[in-house]
């Protein structure tokens, strides 16, 4: 079976990052995303067992939904300085891995992983991918989780040793609702984290 694992950069290295005390190198540079990151990766590739890897990646330029709200994530704190020098470092270490990354500006690393997920499963596709899963912190993502497609999601759940698959059931139990209702559900609710309103 062709299984391609997709990886959301930020929201990995964010958690390697709040999970791990602020390890340094020899020259004394923060490092603890860094190993973190790895670590996580080395576990993905023995417990998910890819033919296929991919990692996405946020880039720095305003997204399309700050153009459409400009309010949209207006709370979040800025990055602290300690991760964003460790960003370059982890993104050395997956291209030594052989490992792909994408990122398109204006757009976020959700985007990416949503558009590639899609684009594997055209039926003239260059490389059939049986199943695809998306390894990520955020549930946003959720919603793309498709059984009949054979999208699913892996979220880490125990700082970086642990972790549970997504199917359409699992999704469901957690939230309520279908992976498909998720944008509805979030059109109603809003979202602090992103800053914006739900119906009122």
């Amino acid at each position: 079976m062709n299984r391609l694992v997709l990886i959301d950069g930020n929201a990995i290295l964010h958690r390697a990052f709040h999970a791990l005390p602020p390890l340094t190198a020899p020259d004394g540079s923060v490092v603890n995303a860094v190993y973190g990151f790895v670590s996580i990766l080395i576990k993905i590739f023995n417990d998910l067992k890819p033919t296929h890897m991919a990692v996405a990646f946020d880039r720095p330029e305003p997204t399309f939904r700050k153009s459409l709200y400009k309010e949209y994530q207006g709370k979040r704190p800025e990055m602290d300085s300690d991760l964003v020098t460790q960003i370059p470092k982890v993104q050395d270490v997956v291209r030594a891995f052989g490992i792909p990354i994408y990122d398109k500006a204006g757009f976020e690393a959700d985007d990416v992983l949503a558009t590639i997920t899609s684009q594997c499963q055209m039926p003239n596709a260059k490389c059939q991918i049986d199943e695809v899963v998306i390894v990520t912190g955020d549930k946003d993502i959720l919603q793309l989780v498709d059984d009949e497609k054979g999208v699913k999601v892996f979220m880490p759940t125990k700082g970086l040793s642990e972790g549970k698959l997504y199917g359409e059931t699992e999704v469901t139990e957690r939230l309520g609702v279908t992976p498909q209702q998720i944008p509805d559900l979030k059109a109603l609710m809003g979202d602090s984290s992103d800053n914006y309103p739900g119906v009122a």
